[in-house]
C-alpha cells in the first residue's frame, strides 16, 4: 500500500468534493499479458471536518514616520517602535514571541516645478514587528496598548486567528474522511457486485482555515474587541481498494 500525504493552510472555506471512480482491468498488449494482471479496484474520495477554537493570534504591529531629512526620521521611528514594543511585552506578550520583521528606510520625492526633476522632499522610516499572542484574554490589550503606545505611527496589519496545536482535530478529520470514504466505495461494490479487498494506496490532504479579523484603529481609546469564533480542520483523502 502506498501513502501520499500532502498539507496547506488556506483563509476561507473551500467545497471538497467526493470523486468516485472505478478502474478496470487492462486488456493485452503486445507482451501477451492478460486481463488478471491489473486486478479490478475502485478509487474513492472521502473527507473529514472538525471545528477547533483558535487559542493563539498573530499580528504585524509596527510604526511609520515621515520626516525632511533621514536621522529624523529614523530617530522618530526608533522611538516609537521601542514605546510600541514595550506596551506589547507590558501586556503579557513573551519577548520571545516579539520579533523585528521588516525595517526600511525610504526617500519622498516631490514632482519638479513645470515638469523638472523630482527631488527628494523628506524620508519615511518604517520599523514593522512580528507578534504572536498566545493567550487570547490579553489580545485585545496587546492590540489597544500597542496602537496607543505608538499614536498615529502605529501600523497594524495580518492580524489572524490559528489553531497552535491542531494534531488532535488532524487526527479525528482523518478517521472521519477514511470512514466516509470506505462507506462509499462499499456502496459501489455492492452495486458493482463485488467485496471491497484491501488498500491499495491512500491520499491526503489537510486544510486548516485561518480567520483574520478586521481592526478599526477608532477603537483604541480601549480594548480593541476580539472574537476567535472556530476554525475548521479539514482532511480529505482519496483511498484505492482492490474489488475482490
Amino acid at each position: 500500500m502506498t501513502w501520499t500525504r500532502s498539507t496547506s493552510k488556506v483563509i476561507g472555506s473551500a467545497a471538497l468534493l467526493a470523486v468516485v471512480a472505478a478502474t478496470a482491468a487492462c486488456g493485452t498488449g503486445e507482451s501477451g499479458a492478460s486481463a488478471t494482471d491489473t486486478p479490478p479496484g475502485i478509487s474513492v474520495s472521502g473527507v473529514g471536518e472538525i471545528q477547533g477554537t483558535p487559542d493563539t493570534l498573530t499580528a504585524q504591529i509596527g510604526v511609520e514616520t515621515t520626516a525632511d531629512d533621514v536621522t529624523t526620521a529614523i530617530d522618530e521611528a526608533n522611538t516609537a517602535v521601542t514605546a510600541v514594543t514595550e506596551a506589547i511585552a507590558a501586556a503579557g506578550v513573551d519577548r520571545a514571541d516579539i520579533q523585528t520583521r521588516q525595517v526600511s528606510i525610504d526617500p519622498q520625492y516631490a514632482d519638479g516645478f513645470g515638469g523638472g526633476t523630482s527631488t527628494i522632499s523628506g524620508y519615511r522610516a518604517s520599523n514593522i514587528l512580528g507578534v504572536t499572542v498566545r493567550d487570547l484574554s490579553r489580545a485585545s490589550a496587546v492590540l489597544g496598548d500597542a496602537t496607543r503606545a505608538g499614536g498615529n505611527a502605529t501600523r497594524v496589519s495580518g492580524v489572524s486567528f490559528r489553531i497552535d496545536d491542531d494534531s488532535d482535530l488532524i487526527a479525528d478529520a482523518r478517521s472521519r474522511a477514511f470512514a466516509d470514504a470506505r462507506d462509499r466505495a462499499e456502496q459501489y461494490a455492492s452495486l458493482a457486485g463485488s467485496d471491497l479487498g484491501k488498500v491499495l494506496s491512500i491520499t491526503e490532504n489537510i486544510t486548516g482555515q485561518e480567520s483574520a479579523p478586521s481592526f478599526d484603529r477608532s477603537s483604541v481609546s480601549s480594548a480593541v474587541p476580539i472574537e476567535p469564533g472556530q476554525q475548521t480542520v479539514s482532511v480529505s483523502v482519496n483511498v484505492q481498494w482492490a474489488l475482490g
